[in-house]
């Protein structure tokens, strides 16, 4: 028997409980996609993957930055395998019409209260490493080696993973061989996308203060007006990408918030923009930063500000980029299991995440996929008539919602399948 069947053996011998474990996963993502919990709120999903991994028989750890979840299972020598998914929710109000949509509103951060929503899709990885830690953990005589099993919170903020490095995750079971993650896309439901390198862009996201000089509506010549500023910044801004970025390289630039003034009388004294910039490459990322502070610092001196503006960060993300042998390594096994129909390349995702921390914290080899969640006939139609943008909802859209089927068993087939393509095969007598 070769390595490969051999492995394609092990691998059938773990899945085959899926198929009778599917109605438990869907009621599991149908609970949390009906509770979702904001950043570093996840308390009762951390509670039922908690519970669940020790069902399972991990050695299990609450509490790991923040609300983080992390089971252990030690089974024999060999490497240790971290997969990793996400468990926090967005402040979006769902607007699926589903039977399962939320109706939850909490109290974000600032103390306001906003509605609650899985609309990025981490309800569906959370079943999906819940359900391949249950089949691995059920099926161990087929593996040797230590499975880490991490369910983090906050992604949507970009500290989630760092929290849970700096909080010890990857001293739990010694250093991890590699590192596995996967990410619910509006592609054909039961695909699986791979790309080496670079998968996910790079975010910087900016809060800019312009300092006006305030005054009556009817006597502007008495003022510095804010508005009149954030309007030339905001167009200026637009021509970074369209003027200063070369057309081979990629860049966006989004001015997202703008709050400035209280009445229709009244011109105010200060505007507040926030500002979200993605790029692929640190040079391009460096150009584009440095061509914000210009053209901000510039329009305001132009204005005649009596206070020059104040921009400060509020929150990076590093890009994604997945280790080129390791991503080849399990592109490879996918096509095995799949079939090379449903195993396609992923293109570069503008959004961002923050899962590369642990391979880079760790100093190992990492890869991310992207899995297909939205109605494939849909998908096919929309972009055979060029609409799939506007037909297809997108993660972060009250719209979202991943079909169930084949969507949850994809999910944990790819998990498992990475997951036993690092871990040691025993010998089958």
């Amino acid at each position: 028997m070769t390595t490969q069947q051999l492995l394609a053996r092990h691998r059938q011998s773990v899945l085959a409980p899926l198929a009778d474990r599917l109605a438990d996963l869907e009621a599991l993502y149908l609970d949390l996609h009906s509770h979702p919990e904001l950043s570093f709120a996840e308390t009762r999903t951390a509670a039922e993957l908690a519970r669940r991994l020790s069902d399972a028989g991990f050695e299990v750890h609450t509490g790991v930055g923040g609300t983080g979840v992390v089971g252990v299972l030690r089974n024999g020598p060999g490497p240790t395998v971290l997969l990793r998914a996400d468990i926090d929710a967005l402040p979006v109000e769902e607007k699926t019409g589903l039977p399962y949509a939320s109706t939850v509103r909490a109290t974000a951060a600032d103390g306001t209260e906003v509605p609650v929503m899985h609309a990025c899709g981490h309800d569906m990885h959370a079943t999906w490493l819940s359900g391949a830690a249950d089949l691995l953990a059920g099926g161990r005589e087929n593996w040797s080696g230590t499975l880490l099993a991490v369910f983090q919170p906050g992604e949507e903020t970009g500290n989630g993973a760092g929290g849970m490095i700096r909080d010890g995750v990857l001293e739990l079971a010694g250093k991890p061989a590699i590192v596995l993650g996967q990410h619910v896309v509006p592609g054909p439901a039961g695909w699986v996308l791979t790309r080496p390198g670079v998968i996910m862009a790079a975010t910087d996201a900016l809060r800019i203060v312009l300092h006006g000089r305030g005054g009556h509506g009817s006597r502007p010549e008495t003022t510095v007006d804010p508005v009149v500023l954030a309007a030339s910044i905001i167009l200026k801004l637009q021509t970074i990408v369209a003027r200063e970025i070369a057309a081979t390289e990629s860049a966006v630039v989004t001015v997202a918030s703008v709050h400035i003034g209280t009445a229709n009388n009244v011109i105010a004294d200060q505007g507040v923009l926030e500002v979200n910039i993605r790029t692929f490459d640190d040079q391009v990322r460096q150009k584009v930063l440095a061509a914000v502070h210009r053209i901000v610092l510039g329009e305001a001196e132009t204005a005649g500000v009596p206070k020059p503006p104040e921009i400060t960060d509020i929150g990076s993300f590093a890009v994604t980029s997945n280790d080129e042998t390791a991503n080849g390594e399990l592109t490879d096994v996918f096509r095995e299991h799949f079939g090379v129909e449903r195993v396609v390349p992923a293109p570069l995702v503008t959004g961002s995440e923050d899962f590369s921390e642990f391979g880079r914290a760790a100093g190992v080899p990492s890869v991310f996929w992207l899995v297909g969640g939205a109605d494939a006939e849909a998908v096919l139609t929309a972009m055979g008539a060029g609409r799939f943008e506007t037909d297809i909802p997108s993660n972060h859209s009250p719209l979202y919602a991943p079909v169930l089927h084949p969507t949850l068993s994809t999910g944990v087939e790819t998990l498992v399948t990475g997951a036993l393509k690092y871990l040691a095969a025993p010998a089958i007598g």
